[in-house]
């Protein structure tokens, strides 16, 4: 029986291109959300006139929290639309501070067996490092040690010193 292989992490854990083989051996269709969430957010009234004002007035973090009910209502509408898929999260799509936010994503997600929280090590301040040595982005340090990424996950896939191919592989054994 088919159903959702959801990947979820901080920025350049490698949850696309995990998502690429994954879809690949198992031939599944895939659902990259920060491909689609665009048309989502718009549901809700996203400005993208609004964003650059807020950005100019209060840089990134004005607008990550601009984006997040965008964000939790963009994963609501895909679990309506995409059944049976390989679904990879942008690195934010997971993380809420907002409990109620939060209570809707893990609502959404609840039924869902197959949820892969991929990282590079057990250790987060190797993990860190890792994932700064692909592209330094200041919000990954809050998305690798915020509760929501592991409260959600059912699974927790280690990268390091491992191909993408066993990286796939595990998650592929996992899946039920």
């Amino acid at each position: 029986m088919m159903s959702n292989i959801i990947l979820i992490g901080p920025i350049r854990t490698g949850k696309s291109t995990l998502a690429d083989i994954v879809s690949d051996r198992l031939e599944y269709p895939r659902c990259c959300v920060d491909d689609v969430r665009w048309k989502f957010y718009q549901e809700l009234g996203y400005s993208s006139e609004k964003e650059k004002a807020i950005r100019s007035n209060f840089g990134f973090e004005g607008v990550y929290k601009y984006w997040k009910p965008f964000e939790a209502h963009a994963v609501v509408r895909i679990f309506q639309e995409y059944k049976d898929h390989v679904i990879d999260f942008g690195g934010g799509h997971s993380v809420y501070e907002d409990p109620t936010l939060f209570s809707i994503v893990e609502n959404v997600l609840d039924s869902e067996n197959n949820i892969f929280l991929i990282l590079p090590s057990h250790n987060q301040a190797e993990s860190l490092r890792i994932l700064n040595e692909r592209e330094c982005v200041d919000i990954n340090s809050h998305f690798l040690t915020h509760e929501s990424n592991y409260k959600l996950a059912k699974h927790i896939i280690y990268t390091k010193d491992r191909t993408p191919y066993e990286s796939a592989e595990e998650i592929i054994s996992l899946v039920c």
